[in-house]
């Protein structure tokens, strides 16, 4: 192969580079933190947790400006994607991950931790106005068209709590975990309408129904953190509640094996380490066994699950199959 054809392949591949991406740093992201947790439990070494830390902090700074560098290129491929019915939804990951990367930084830096926090929290407020304008102001938008990604923009709002009550933003942090909670309820009902009385999800888009965990599985964690004296009502409520979505996705478990892999996989990973995350901590407020061995259980799926899709996802770049024309 030339080199002119070699540069105008990795041209193509960029400007098909898609937002969804960042997924995979939602999934990196949470799976340190659930490591760090486990660490912080059994009282083991930082060590592991601290590599993930730096293998998703570099993540997030590659993917950033490989699509920085689309946007400054091909700024018609990310206006597309921004139209989209699907892929706007992935927009708000960014600051996602911003407000992720703050909850990691925590543990060994909280300046670090407040100028990350403080770029995303606003960064993803902007998201969610502009998403929701985009849903109230449209001609396009379809019952068949929702799905789980419309969690992540509500997502994003009910991390903001974790980072923001550790570091004494507490008014902020309540602002943000409303927004968060209330819309979670409103989409769930537009969800369960439409797989209840319409066409079931493309078998593409299979994965992202593990996203319905994250809602009540982060809601915990954002209660737990502006709780922290103890274990509530609404503490079991959204514990108990993420534990029976997981259960009921775990169910189903034969209808997603079968699934060729795609990008889409990564859905699995951060609902999954919201879940570990969230049961640690029951452990951790009611000392119970169950927890402690479903914890123990749950961290382990999410091990081999992110080093299975971290393998998957290295051969099918090096194959030329991801960043390609939908």
């Amino acid at each position: 192969m030339s080199e002119s054809s070699t540069a105008d392949n990795a041209h193509s591949r960029l400007a098909h580079m898609p937002i969804s991406m960042f997924g995979m740093v939602m999934g990196m992201a949470g799976f340190a933190i659930a490591m760090h947790k486990g660490e912080q439990l059994v009282q083991w070494s930082h060590a592991t947790s601290t590599i993930f830390t730096y293998v998703t902090f570099g993540l997030f700074g590659i993917l950033a400006l490989a699509y920085l560098a689309k946007f400054v290129k091909y700024p018609g491929e990310v206006r597309a994607e921004f139209n989209h019915v699907v892929r706007l939804s992935f927009f708000p990951a960014i600051s996602i991950n911003l407000i992720l990367l703050s909850i990691i930084a925590l543990s060994f830096n909280k300046t670090l931790a407040l100028w990350l926090w403080s770029i995303g929290t606003p960064l993803q407020l902007l998201f969610t106005l502009i998403i929701l304008s985009n849903w109230i102001h449209h001609e396009k938008f379809q019952i068949h068209h929702s799905n789980p990604a419309w969690f992540i923009p509500i997502v994003g709002n009910i991390l903001v709590p974790i980072t923001g009550a550790a570091l004494g933003y507490i008014q902020i942090s309540w602002f943000f975990f409303s927004i968060g909670v209330i819309f979670w309820i409103v989409l769930l009902t537009i969800l369960m309408n439409r797989y209840f009385f319409h066409a079931p999800t493309p078998s593409k888009l299979m994965p992202t129904l593990f996203i319905m965990i994250a809602p009540p599985a982060v809601g915990f964690i954002s209660w737990h953190a502006l709780h922290p004296s103890g274990l509530d009502d609404m503490g079991h409520i959204l514990y108990n509640f993420a534990l029976f979505i997981t259960l009921l996705l775990f169910f189903q478990a034969k209808r997603f094996v079968t699934i060729p892999f795609g990008l889409p996989f990564w859905a699995y990973t951060f609902p999954i380490a919201a879940m570990t995350i969230a049961t640690l901590i029951m452990h951790q407020i009611t000392g119970l066994i169950f927890y402690a061995y479903l914890g123990g259980f749950l961290f382990v799926f999410l091990t081999l699950l992110i080093a299975y899709l971290l393998v998957k996802t290295a051969r099918a770049m090096w194959a030329g199959e991801i960043c390609v024309p939908e």
